[in-house]
C-alpha cells in the first residue's frame, strides 16, 4: 500500500506540472495559482514521506529489539539445558504390591544359639510359654560358613532365614536367641538383609553370594534382654547404566524384656521381629528434566522468527533507499520546472 501511494504521489505532480504550463501558456497573467500549486502540494507530499520514513524507523528498531531478545532467549535455552544435563532431579516411585519376595535375613550369632523361630500374622504373637528354653523352628534356614570378604582370613559363620511374605496380612517372623556365657558387658547379634531369599538357595555358590552380600549391604545390631521390633522398607536405585540396585531402610523399636524366670540366671535371651513396614516398594532414579525436542522446537521458532525480521529489516531499508531516491527525483523535476 505504501509503495502505491508513493507511485500514486509521483505521477500526480507530473499532471500538474502540465496544467500549470497549459494555464501559463493560455493566460500569462494568473501566474500565482502555479506559483501556489508548486510550493503547498510538495510540502505536504514531503510532510507525508516524512512520516513514513519514521514509522519505517520505528518499526525497523523495533524488530531489531525483538532479534536481540531472541538471541538472547537462544542462549538461555542452551545454557539451561546443559545445566540441566549436569544435574539431573530424582526422581521417587512408590509401587504397591500384595506380596514381597522374600527376603533374607543372615544372623552372624556367634556362641548364641537359635532356640525358637515362628511366622506370625496380624501383628499377634502370643507369649513365651518357657523362654530360654528350645522351642519350634517354623522358619526355612539356612546355615553357612565363608571367609571374610575383607580381610580373607578369618572364616565366618552365618544363619540364614526366610523373611516374611504376606504384607497384607501383616506377617512377621519372631526368632529367640540365647547365649549362655559371655564375657562382655553387654551383648549383641549383627544381622543384614538381602533381598532374595530363593536367589540365595538356587545360587551355586553361596558362599560367594553371602561375601558378596556383605560387602554390599549394611549390616545392623540388635541387643540382649530386650525385644526388638524391626519394620522394613525396599528401596530399589536405578543406576545410569541401567542396573539396578536393591537397599532395606528400617525402623527400630526396642521394648525391654522383663525377666521372670524363677532361678537368677547369667545367660542372655534376644528376641527380635521382622515385619514389613508398608506394602510399597520405593524406586529411586535420577532423570534429566531437559527435553531435547521441546528445546529443538523452541530454537526452530526463534530462527524462524530471527530470519523473518532480517527479511523485514531487509525490505524496510531497502524501500527506505527508495522512497529516498524518488523524493530526491521528484524534488529535482521541481526545482527544474521552477527554474
Amino acid at each position: 500500500q505504501l509503495s502505491e501511494d508513493v507511485e500514486r504521489a509521483s505521477e500526480n505532480p507530473t499532471e500538474e506540472r502540465e496544467g500549470g504550463m497549459e494555464v501559463h501558456e493560455d493566460s500569462s497573467s494568473v501566474i500565482l495559482p502555479d506559483g501556489e500549486l508548486g510550493t503547498t502540494t510538495p510540502s505536504l507530499r514531503f510532510s507525508k514521506t516524512c512520516l513514513k520514513n519514521v514509522f519505517s524507523v520505528i518499526l525497523l528498531f523495533i524488530y531489531l529489539l525483538l532479534m536481540a531478545v531472541a538471541v538472547f532467549l537462544v542462549y538461555q535455552t542452551i545454557s539451561d539445558f546443559r545445566e540441566k544435563l549436569k544435574h539431573p532431579v530424582m526422581s521417587v516411585t512408590y509401587k504397591e504390591v500384595s506380596l514381597y519376595d522374600a527376603p533374607g535375613i543372615a544372623f552372624y550369632p556367634g556362641k548364641a544359639r537359635l532356640l525358637s523361630c515362628k511366622h506370625h500374622y496380624y501383628d499377634h504373637i502370643p507369649p513365651l510359654i518357657n523362654p530360654g528354653q528350645p522351642g519350634d523352628i517354623e522358619c526355612t534356614t539356612q546355615r553357612i560358613n565363608y571367609t571374610d570378604p575383607f580381610t580373607n582370613q578369618t572364616m565366618k559363620y552365618a544363619l540364614v532365614v526366610q523373611g516374611p511374605r504376606d504384607v497384607k496380612k501383616r506377617e512377621l517372623v519372631f526368632l529367640q536367641f540365647h547365649l549362655n556365657e559371655t564375657d562382655q558387658d553387654f551383648s549383641a547379634i549383627d544381622y543384614l538383609l538381602f533381598s532374595s531369599f530363593q536367589e540365595f538357595v538356587s545360587s551355586p555358590e553361596r558362599a560367594k553370594f553371602m561375601k558378596d552380600c556383605e560387602s554390599s549391604y549394611s549390616s545392623w545390631k540388635f541387643s540382649a534382654g530386650f525385644r526388638t521390633w524391626v519394620k522394613m522398607s525396599l528401596v530399589k536405585t536405578k543406576e545410569e547404566d541401567g542396573s539396578e540396585t536393591v537397599e532395606f531402610k528400617q525402623e527400630t523399636s526396642v521394648v525391654n524384656y522383663i525377666d521372670q524366670r524363677t532361678k537368677p540366671r547369667s545367660d542372655q535371651l534376644f528376641f527380635v521381629v521382622f515385619e514389613w513396614k508398608d506394602p510399597f516398594i520405593q524406586t529411586v532414579q535420577d532423570i534429566i528434566t531437559a527435553n531435547p525436542w521441546n528445546m529443538i522446537a523452541l530454537l526452530c521458532g526463534i530462527f524462524l522468527a530471527l530470519f523473518k525480521a532480517a527479511d523485514f529489516a531487509k525490505l524496510s531499508v531497502k524501500w527506505m533507499i527508495k522512497i529516498r531516491r524518488r523524493h530526491l527525483k521528484r524534488t529535482r523535476q521541481v526545482t527544474n520546472h521552477i527554474s
